[in-house]
């Protein structure tokens, strides 16, 4: 059973979604519900949702917006938009935030179940994508686990071992790893394993690489031997006043004040 959060900004259509499609039969829960795109996103940071189905003109956050910042959080939940047909042209333009399709008000039935069944096939298939990821060892040497144990503890340790392989290649390539190139590396779907990284680390990709580059930064700073926009560069921002923004926000000081405040 896949997660579903209904947005939007009208009760009634939210009722009306939540109570009269028969969301079980055809493997979807609805965990809950938002009036905005804030709370969903809030919703969406605190528990695994699969499924957002969500209106585009809301107050706060709008349906677009949240898409963005799904998006640019490098978190895999699936965006489906409710759209009037005045909003048609604006819901084709998200689709380069990943948003997987756009339903037309009012529902109909037969758009609802279509939709949602060919989400559920995606979902089935790149949760099949969990059996035998190859962990890099070195260079030239992989290593393909078995298959997940039914055993819950057996099962536990060998999705940490999945996990400890993927912070290993990140930890070694900082710099310039990626979501796609590791999803790549270790032949798993993009955003799936966005969502796996979550599930088992209790992190967000994005949120461990930047963790990563910025502890390797705060140790280049001990090292008055390098500037700040070399260390900037190492860990890999060529821009020095992003680097100085990504850092502040990490430890709340500007490099030069870590560099400065006493050990």
């Amino acid at each position: 059973m896949y997660t579903l959060l209904v947005v939007d900004d009208e009760t009634k259509i939210r009722n009306g979604i939540c109570n009269y499609f028969p969301w079980n039969e055809i493997g979807f829960e609805i965990i809950g519900e938002a009036k905005n795109g804030r709370q969903a996103l809030d919703t969406i940071l605190k528990q695994q949702v699969d499924v957002v189905l969500s209106d585009i003109k809301m107050p706060v956050m709008s349906g677009i917006e949240l898409a963005q910042e799904l998006y640019s959080r490098e978190i895999s939940t699936k965006v489906v938009f409710l759209t009037g047909y005045k909003e048609f042209d604006y819901a084709q333009k998200a689709l380069m935030y990943g948003v997987k399709s756009y339903i037309i008000k009012p529902t109909k039935y037969e758009e609802l179940l279509a939709t949602f069944s060919k989400i559920k096939d995606e979902l089935d298939r790149e949760r099949q994508q969990e059996l035998a990821i190859p962990i890099p060892l070195a260079a030239d040497a992989t290593v393909h686990l078995p298959e997940a144990p039914e055993d819950p503890i057996e099962e536990q340790g060998y999705h940490e071992k999945k996990i400890a392989a993927i912070k290993a290649h990140i930890m070694e390539c900082y710099r310039d790893v990626t979501l796609e190139e590791v999803a790549g590396l270790f032949h798993m779907n993009l955003y799936y394993l966005s969502k796996y990284f979550k599930k088992w680390s209790g992190q967000n990709f994005s949120e461990y690489v930047i963790s990563v580059k910025m502890e390797k930064a705060a140790e280049l700073l001990k090292d008055f031997s390098y500037k700040s926009y070399e260390i900037g560069s190492a860990v890999g921002y060529d821009n020095a006043k992003n680097f100085s923004r990504a850092f502040k926000l990490y430890f709340g000081k500007s490099p030069r004040e870590f560099r400065d405040s006493p050990p």
